[in-house]
């Protein structure tokens, strides 16, 4: 009889179904680049919650397979560290194999009775929350599950873009993070990838939770990696806060 593997705990993982975000040019047309899920901003968290011994769960909105950023796979993004970039992609690899990454749920099979099964939730970053995440009612029904347990919520760049769908929810009382501290990928740093794009990305994150009420956080130490907690949220910029985040998110999850 195979050995049956005991966890300590789940944790929900929110993917984008979303495989390009859109980009409004200098002529007033829209271009759709190429996005997905940035690889080491899931990756590094990803392994930090394995190690500890929890269960993983994809879900995304509609159970679709999800695209890798092509960016993120750029040796660029690892500093040259090709090492680091294959461990990345291997543990892609054997999580497929082994939790179904490629196959996530769809968020309405996720009921609210099995919500209290899961201790914590964690949104990656890559520019596709931006184009499916921000105003789904599903996805809304369950960050307000984790929201009102004060269970650990782990969001790194545009990830953070998805606690927006809490407005949707149903009876939705509005935007649950209103007067959260939080750090997202900042407008400072969108420029950068507009100039390199040659257009515009028409939903800024940092302005638009800031807008509902969010208190952002984006300075230099932040930009350098620096990440953000408050209460049950842990919140980083970019991939260089992605070891640290998962850091936390972990100790999190153990103390809830």
């Amino acid at each position: 009889m195979a050995a049956t593997t005991t966890f300590v705990g789940k944790v929900l993982i929110i993917l984008s179904d979303a495989n390009q975000f859109a980009l409004k040019k200098p002529d007033g047309s829209l271009s759709h680049e190429d996005t997905g899920v940035f690889l080491t901003e899931l990756a590094k968290p990803l392994g930090q919650i394995l190690d500890a011994g929890y269960e993983v769960v994809f879900a995304s909105p509609t159970g679709k397979t999800p695209s890798v950023d092509p960016l993120s796979e750029s040796l660029l993004v690892y500093f040259g560290k090709w090492w680091e970039k294959r461990k990345d992609q291997e543990l892609l690899r054997r999580t497929d194999i082994e939790v179904g990454f490629r196959s996530p749920r769809p968020f309405s099979s996720i009921s609210d009775e099995e919500l209290r099964s899961f201790d914590g939730v964690f949104i990656p970053g890559g520019h596709a929350p931006i184009s499916d995440l921000g105003d789904n009612p599903e996805l809304g029904r369950i960050l307000c599950h984790f929201h009102n347990e004060h269970k650990a919520t782990a969001v790194i760049c545009h990830g953070p873009y998805a606690l927006l769908s809490t407005k949707f929810a149903p009876n939705s009382a509005g935007f649950a993070y209103k007067g959260y501290k939080l750090t997202s990928w900042s407008d400072a740093e969108e420029k950068l990838v507009e100039k390199m794009k040659g257009g515009e990305v028409p939903s800024k994150v940092e302005t638009t939770l800031r807008e509902e009420g969010a208190e952002m956080l984006t300075g230099m130490g932040k930009k350098m990696g620096g990440i953000t907690v408050d209460r049950e949220v842990v919140s980083g910029a970019n991939p260089m806060a992605a070891n640290a985040l998962g850091t936390k998110f972990v100790e999190m999850l153990k103390a809830h």
